[in-house]
């Protein structure tokens, strides 16, 4: 799983330091050239819900094994794209297929582990999730600067079938697994329920939020750093994504947090050490930037990593769909906040962002604290 969340991140967001290099490579704005994340985005919310009743009707493991390797195939056919509007559609498809594995993964995990070792589990795969991102992200820009973002993006593909290979041969089969009817009629039933639970939907705005925010100072953290007075290069850029080391280590940390003092005391903690990170990132100094951005990143792993967890011991029978419904919610706000913050760097730069960013924290520090007034569900919380 840990493979696998590192893969799915690794070519989800591999374009993301290339965004000023593919602005300037097609022709096109900043905002445009963050359609390439935020397409992707946009294909993954739309089918991580139908991957979930796939992986309900078919099982967990062979939803996420052939999703993982249609993924990796358009990663490679990203690097051959002859125009900006190819590329978008091949993102886009791209989203759309690996979506089968994040919409069975936390169902897998909640159904194969142990509930006190769930916590823990779901700590590791997010960890793959930031590993992902971060190698992802650094190899593009370091091949980047010694050949062509063509390379760098052709590599990445390699990597996911590299991957995809380890994946197949490796996950230990569904044991827990039970198939349930896929109609129309237990969907919407199912899809209700979830909405009538006094947590999960604030869980799930939870995701949009948090997440929106995030991909939305990674998307133009690059454009910030190639104007002056700092100008790094491309590789300088990608360097800056080592700090995924810190969400790795948060993620696995936040587990550990969440069996010591609950969920509900630490999720609110975490979107506050968010907050920290983005005021630090206003100061000019390079080094408070980057430490900035690391509590950032270190805060959005931790709260992510619980409030998936969160949602898996709520949703109960209905996990699968729960865990869709929550990443739909997650990457439908990197697509449509990391689309809004391209408006808010044009109108505003830094400051424009920073405020846009800001009010999206704020309204998760609210969901937040009303979570933590929130009952307990028997002993899922």
């Amino acid at each position: 799983m840990f493979v696998g969340g590192f893969a799915t991140f690794a070519m989800v967001y591999s374009t993301q330091p290339l965004l000023p290099l593919l602005a300037d490579d097609f022709g096109v704005s900043a905002a445009s050239a963050s359609l390439t994340v935020s397409a992707t985005a946009a294909g993954l919310a739309l089918m991580l819900i139908p991957g979930s009743v796939l992986a309900d009707r078919l099982g967990r493991q062979p939803v996420m094994k052939i999703a993982l390797a249609m993924a990796a195939v358009l990663a490679l056919a990203t690097a051959a794209a002859p125009d900006f509007a190819t590329l978008l559609v091949l993102r886009a498809l791209l989203g759309a297929v690996i979506a089968g594995l994040p919409a069975a993964a936390m169902a897998y995990i909640g159904e194969e582990f142990a509930a006190n070792a769930q916590a823990r589990a779901m700590g590791l795969y997010i960890a793959g999730n930031a590993l992902g991102g971060m190698s992802g992200r650094f190899i593009a820009a370091l091949l980047t600067d010694v050949a062509s973002w063509r390379i760098a993006l052709g590599v990445i593909g390699l990597l996911g079938l590299l991957a995809a290979f380890v994946f197949w041969r490796g996950l230990p089969a569904s044991r827990h697994f039970r198939p349930r009817a896929a109609t129309p009629a237990r969907i919407v039933g199912d899809t209700l329920a979830i909405y009538r639970d006094a947590g999960l939907p604030w869980l799930f705005l939870t995701a949009f939020l948090g997440m929106g925010a995030f991909v939305g100072l990674y998307n133009f953290l690059g454009f910030r750093l190639l104007e002056a007075p700092y100008t790094l290069g491309q590789t300088a850029i990608g360097a800056i994504f080592l700090l995924y080391l810190v969400g790795t280590w948060a993620s696995a940390l936040s587990g550990r947090l969440a069996e010591r003092y609950g969920r509900r005391n630490t999720l609110w903690v975490m979107v506050t050490v968010m907050g920290s990170g983005l005021a630090l990132t206003l100061a000019s100094p390079l080094w408070l930037i980057i430490a900035g951005v690391g509590i950032f990143t270190f805060g959005f792993f931790a709260a992510h990593a619980l409030a998936s967890g969160w949602v898996g011991r709520r949703a109960g029978e209905r996990r699968a769909l729960a865990s869709a419904l929550y990443l739909s919610s997650y990457y439908l706000g990197a697509s449509v906040i990391g689309s809004l913050a391209g408006m808010a760097w044009s109108a505003g730069h830094w400051n424009g962002l920073t405020a846009l960013l800001g009010a999206c924290l704020l309204l998760t520090a609210a969901v937040a604290l009303r979570l933590r007034r929130l009952p307990a569900a028997s002993n899922r919380d």
